[in-house]
């Protein structure tokens, strides 16, 4: 069980928390309570059922995110992760049934990225879309239905135009994670889209959206004369740049430097200041 458990791979969801943050950032009041119910639902229930289903029917021998060297697969995985699908939803309910309808809607999509009947990981373009609108713009839209703002207040400019950062922003991170599994996924057949690019071309396409995501953004804070936004969210983003450009030039001279061990620092380093900066923008 123990095995089981670790290939949930629940400390990984820390890599996924910006996105429910820069949400709430992006609300005038928040529900403190409310939040907290939301975020044990995506963090401790929603992604590491999608992780532990990935596992299942992947079956990696090779590193993978947050964990180096992953056990075997075994037959306590799948109930399991049927266990925390379950959980969500239903814990999803306690909130609202529309938030309990979205959780459901991530759920089956996720399980559509690994299963072996569809399995969009096959498909560089179209697993990367799916992957980056459903844990970019679908998750900031449900964390905020789920924190009771209404659908037509959504579509609003001020909702959509960060909404649509956070995707472009998971175009940017999200090819970085699959860098260092080139070997592994060319012996599956899974054609990633870093796979497809090469190493140096997956560098520069993500430093490409992450300008992109960055103009953006700071365009939508311009908008709402939010000056205090947009220093915070610059100070915060220093570390990343400068990890970020010293790891292309690393790989630049040495292609082995596209390893787990940097992959996993860098998620790390973004994570944690993507998720600082909106925290200090819902305080201040």
């Amino acid at each position: 069980m123990l095995d089981a458990i670790k290939l949930l791979r629940i400390p990984f969801s820390i890599f996924l928390m910006p996105v429910f943050w820069f949400s709430l950032s992006n609300l005038d009041l928040v529900n403190v309570l409310k939040g907290l119910h939301i975020f044990l639902i995506l963090h401790l229930f929603v992604y590491p059922a999608s992780n532990g289903y990935n596992s299942y029917f992947d079956k990696d021998e090779g590193s993978i995110g947050g964990l180096k060297t992953p056990p075997k697969v075994n037959k306590k995985l799948f109930p399991l992760v049927v266990l925390f699908d379950l959980i969500s939803v239903l814990y999803a309910f306690y909130i609202s049934p529309y938030f309990a309808l979205l959780i459901f809607i991530y759920l089956l999509v996720s399980k559509a990225y690994s299963f072996d009947k569809i399995r969009l990981k096959k498909y560089p373009i179209t697993s990367t879309f799916v992957v980056c609108f459903f844990q970019g713009f679908f998750t900031f839209f449900m964390v905020q239905i789920g924190m009771g703002l209404k659908l037509n207040a959504f579509l609003k400019l001020e909702h959509l135009l960060p909404a649509i950062c956070s995707s472009i922003f998971l175009l940017g991170s999200y090819p970085l994670t699959q860098i260092y599994q080139h070997q592994e996924d060319k012996a599956r057949g899974d054609i990633t889209l870093s796979l497809l690019l090469g190493i140096s071309k997956t560098f520069r396409f993500s430093r490409i959206f992450f300008m992109l995501g960055t103009l953006l953004l700071l365009f939508n804070y311009y908008l709402h004369a939010s000056l205090s936004h947009i220093l915070i969210f610059l100070g915060c983003g220093i570390p990343t740049l400068v990890y970020f450009e010293k790891w292309y030039i690393d790989c630049k001279k040495k292609p082995k430097a596209a390893n787990y061990e940097k992959a996993m620092r860098m998620n790390i380093i973004s994570s944690l200041c993507l998720s600082a900066a909106f925290i200090l923008m819902i305080f201040y």
